[in-house]
């Protein structure tokens, strides 16, 4: 539960729409408070008891008021002689009193449930952006290993159960208690030892709702994680679609989305017994109380102790307290289940941030001399083994590499290293591996400078819903249009974006499936270009490019990686051979570094490589 209350705490930052909601449902109860009071003068005179008018009804509610409240609860002597008198005339003005008495209340508990939601939304809101934010700036691995599903549940599917939470407790529960309290004082009012009887009962609700409400919150986030793994399992078959229907596998992920849902039903069945259990027991504890409670009176009304019209005006108000307080179970019920979702929420707030983000850090320089790798090794999460083990090696500025190896032989991971995707593992001597541009260790520096000068196009293209020229400017929104076509012209992508029905204007479905792998492939290049990298990054970055245009694409990157820093994941001979240096990779180890004539000589991995894995140019 603290999880929840700290986020709880975030409805402060709008403390005046707070305080006006309390100050309505305050408003509302005492409403209705004083109109069941006021139901005794009227019971009075239907039951032949009094024949006074409001002089009389006035002296006798005076005559309620302890000797220990302020003077200002009752009604002044100046007041009293100037009331109207006959019963008839009282009874008039206590109903038109209870009319405007329910207007008001009326119009205070649409103004509370209007500002407590308000508040309840834009806290959500609030919450929701900030567990974004913080999914943004986590560190890729972690993402990794969780699975951006899981983000997604618990950023939308969390927030919204803990949105639940809030409108409990601010918007439903403060009016229920409000009211309910309203109702109780009236019925201490008039006869504080029913009242007090009827109480006796509350201690033992307490402890039932408490019980239900931890079993409630344990099953609730147990369920939540059943609905996270089943957000996954749908997402992961809806996004590979095309393969899931190629391989004739429907029926295996109908079956397996199936079998998911059931768990995800089990977990939510648990959270049933225990809520439709709640309600029942309330009830059944609230009758036995006011049965008692009856029967106590009747036996008092015998000896004249009490008055019967005191007796149902306490049962009416102990009624109307009763009904306020009833949906409480219910509200500490949605309160439980939101402490679930706050604790996933916790722990996804609690997580470390990549570092870098610091606004302390200073600007990484343009980079104009090189590139170093100094003993540098990384492991995945839960991997068995490094995925690079201490490499070392030198680029200089301007230069083209190419990087080849096996499948497996960390070649995408070694230059995922460059914009800080990942950071190197720490050493066994107490020394973490280091990425250095012109000397300068990339982790003292602010990763927004540094990645804001490396251009990155992968073989798994990344377009955005949006029109082709929000993404060729993604990350470069202030770029200009004549920027734009220029970029598109340099990537070959101009001519098939113009005949285009909209052009540049053409809206991309999500996931650019509306496009094809070769034309998602240049906005991808595009998108790189307009950067103006100083760093250029290319992992199979034409392997989707068709025969007719990979030459072009490839001469169009030559051009534009001159005087620019090119790593690049090569799948190509002519990509190889073109290349100033190539490094050979297996096993997460640089084999060998040199050109190719000189690695056909003397590298083995090479010569393997060559004859079973590069390609030769599409003629």
């Amino acid at each position: 539960m603290p999880q929840f209350w700290s986020f709880a705490a975030k409805m402060l930052r709008y403390r005046a729409m707070v305080a006006l909601s309390f100050i309505m449902a305050i408003l509302s109860a005492g409403t209705l408070g004083v109109g069941l009071v006021g139901l005794g003068p009227i019971l009075k005179s239907l039951l032949g008891k009094s024949a006074g008018g409001l002089p009389q009804l006035a002296q006798e509610l005076n005559a309620k008021v302890p000797d220990w409240a302020p003077p200002w609860l009752a009604i002044p002597d100046s007041i009293i002689q100037k009331l109207p008198d006959g019963q008839s005339t009282a009874v008039a003005w206590i109903m038109g009193g209870l009319c405007v008495l329910t207007a008001i209340g009326a119009a205070a508990t649409f103004l509370h449930a209007y500002l407590s939601l308000t508040v309840v939304n834009l806290t959500t809101t609030t919450i929701r952006r900030d567990a974004f934010r913080k999914v943004l700036r986590s560190p890729l691995k972690d993402i990794v290993l969780g699975g951006p599903s899981d983000a997604i549940s618990r950023i939308m599917q969390d927030t919204a159960a803990i949105s639940g939470g809030f409108n409990a407790l601010l918007s439903k529960a403060v009016s229920q208690v409000a009211k309910g309290a309203g109702a109780l004082v009236a019925a201490f009012f008039i006869d504080w030892r029913l009242a007090a009887l009827a109480l006796a009962v509350g201690p033992v609700l307490f402890v039932i709702i408490r019980k239900l409400g931890k079993r409630i919150r344990r099953a609730s986030k147990a369920a939540l994680v059943a609905q996270s793994g089943l957000y996954h399992a749908a997402a992961e078959s809806l996004q590979g679609l095309r393969v899931v229907k190629v391989h004739t596998t429907e029926r295996y992920e109908a079956g397996r989305f199936h079998r998911m849902n059931k768990d995800a039903m089990r977990e939510l069945n648990r959270v049933r017994t225990a809520r439709a259990l709640a309600s029942p027991l309330v009830e059944a504890l609230t009758l036995f109380a006011i049965a008692g409670l009856t029967l106590i009176a009747i036996n008092n009304i015998r000896v004249g102790a009490i008055d019967p019209g005191a007796v149902v005006q306490v049962i009416v108000a102990l009624g109307a307290a009763g009904a306020s307080f009833k949906p409480l179970t219910g509200l500490v019920n949605d309160v439980q289940a939101s402490a679930a979702a706050a604790e996933r929420l916790a722990e996804l707030m609690k997580a470390p941030t990549e570092s870098g983000h610091e606004a302390s850090l200073p600007k990484l320089p343009r980079h104009h001399h090189s590139v170093m790798f100094d003993h540098v090794t990384f492991t995945y999460p839960t991997a068995p083994r490094p995925a690079l083990s201490d490499i070392s090696l030198t680029i200089n500025h301007g230069e083209t590499v190419a990087v080849v190896g096996p499948n497996g032989s960390g070649k995408t991971t070694l230059l995922a290293l460059v914009p800080r995707l990942f950071d190197p593992d720490m050493g066994p001597e107490g020394r973490r591996g280091r990425i250095l541009i012109d000397a300068h260790d990339i982790s003292r520096f602010s990763v927004r400078s540094l990645r804001r000068q490396i251009g990155v196009v992968t073989q798994e293209t990344v377009l955005f819903k949006g029109t082709i020229r929000h993404n060729i400017a993604y990350g470069a929104e202030a770029a200009t249009d004549a920027a734009i076509v220029a970029a598109a012209k340099r990537a070959r992508a101009h001519d098939f974006i113009t005949a285009l029905p909209n052009a540049y204007d053409t809206m991309v479905a999500e996931q650019g499936l509306t496009l094809s792998g070769g034309q998602r492939q240049r906005i991808a290049i595009a998108r790189a270009i307009l950067r103006d990298p100083s760093i250029l990054i290319l992992d199979e970055a034409t392997s989707m490019i068709d025969a007719d245009s990979e030459a072009q694409i490839a001469d169009a990157l030559a051009d534009f990686a001159k005087g620019r820093t090119s790593l690049i994941v090569a799948h190509r001979l002519s990509t190889v051979l073109n290349a100033d240096r190539i490094i050979v990779m297996d096993q997460g180890k640089v084999v060998d570094l040199g050109s190719h004539a000189e690695l056909l000589q003397r590298c083995p991995v090479y010569r393997l490589i060559a004859d079973r894995q590069l390609l030769p140019p599409i003629s």
